[in-house]
């Protein structure tokens, strides 16, 4: 009897598909597909996963949950591989899935970084996005609860802890005193003072406080590297979607850190094809690739989701979102190839991963020699670019 979690989406996801697999334990012959809803390809290929995990597993309970049990539930409910579903909110208590209330450890399997989630939820409208619809409103974990998860995965041995929630930077709006997320990065990194390396998931740069810019600017155990949920970099598709944020804004932060921290390096989220975008607009989301030297690229090709306002706008023609898409990637391949060849001959603190790889401060993906222990920080001058990885 043994239970598997299947994991799709964001970095969130996976922390709390790996609360969820420990908290359930061997308590019986068990399959969960936490599921994404972000995009229609997500929902296609949470579909997907239940249809392979219910073929490896034919015996097998199967169970949904994830932001696609709620924003998709019926359509999810009536497939045949599909024994139950758990609502996204209560999917990390206990009580959703018969287990008994008690003290969870977490096993030690050799997992080289911790992600611990501070915040689940939304309180903005982003005009295409379903997440608020499968997270609900905005929820912090107090500093105590943060404090308490991370000393578990250190106790694990893990070097490097990265901070997940849906809209991260909102942490601490709801309780009291308002913090903001660089109070609670002060807090772990003062409170753990040989924890070697702090990353941040996805961050809003409209939520930026100013402790937060100076521990990215300026803190060596604060990984130098930033995910902005930039969205797009045309204004008038920004104001569409109802981003807080306006191109400049988002090339001033960038400019801003990298004054200060040269080798920072730069991920965005960028939506290709959304309703009104025009060769102009598009031009404008392709430019600021280059411009913010964005190295680390996730391009979502748009697809109206449910209920949401951008569903019901002028649509663009599939076809064209689709090459939209991907020019934006062969841009981002273009400033990355260039960003990591100029790495090489420079040392580097790599995370040993399995697979005899692992990721440098900057999350750049390196090769390391045979034998190197996964989880184990090691020090290496990169020589080549092989196929986009660095080469010791």
């Amino acid at each position: 009897m043994t239970v598997e979690v299947h994991s799709l989406g964001c970095r969130l996801n996976l922390s709390e598909s790996e609360a969820m697999r420990v908290m359930l334990g061997g308590s019986e012959d068990l399959v969960v597909v936490n599921s994404c809803a972000v995009t229609s390809e997500a929902v296609r290929q949470t579909r997907q996963a239940i249809r392979r995990a219910r073929r490896a597993r034919p015996d097998a309970r199967l169970i949904v949950t994830g932001c696609a049990a709620e924003v998709e539930r019926e359509m999810l409910g009536a497939m045949p591989e599909v024994d139950g579903l758990v609502a996204n909110t209560a999917k990390l208590d206990p009580r959703a899935w018969n287990v008994p209330i008690a003290p969870l450890v977490r096993e030690r399997r050799g997992y080289t970084r911790g992600f611990v989630q501070v915040q689940n939820g939304c309180d903005h409208a982003c005009t295409f996005c379903v997440i608020p619809q499968g997270r609900g409103p905005s929820r912090s974990h107090s500093i105590a609860e943060v404090l308490q998860d991370v000393a578990v995965h250190l106790d694990a041995a893990v070097n490097e802890i990265v901070l997940t929630g849906v809209d991260l930077t909102s942490w601490g709006a709801d309780l009291p005193g308002s913090p903001h997320l660089g109070a609670l990065c002060e807090a772990i990194l003062a409170k753990f003072p040989a924890l070697p390396r702090l990353r941040l998931s996805s961050i809003d740069g409209a939520e930026v406080d100013d402790a937060l810019f100076g521990l990215l600017a300026g803190e060596a155990r604060m990984m130098p590297h930033v995910h902005l949920s930039l969205q797009h970099g045309h204004d008038l598709i920004l104001k569409r979607m109802k981003r807080r944020h306006s191109r400049a804004d988002a090339l001033s932060l960038v400019e801003r850190l990298r004054t200060r921290r040269p080798e920072i390096a730069v991920g965005a989220d960028l939506i290709a094809g959304f309703p009104t975008e025009d060769e102009e607009a598009h031009a404008a989301n392709l430019s600021i690739i280059e411009q913010a030297g964005v190295v680390h690229g996730h391009v979502f090709p748009f697809s109206p989701r449910p209920g949401t306002p951008a569903a019901r706008m002028p649509q663009v023609d599939p076809s064209i979102v689709k090459a939209r898409a991907a020019e934006l990637r062969a841009k981002v391949a273009q400033v990355r190839a260039d960003w990591l060849a100029a790495q090489t001959g420079k040392p580097l603190w790599v995370l040993a991963e399995k697979g005899g790889a692992g990721h440098a401060e900057t999350f750049a993906p390196v090769r390391l020699p045979a034998g190197t222990q996964p989880g184990a920080l090691i020090r290496v001058t990169p020589a080549r670019v092989v196929e986009g990885i660095l080469e010791a």
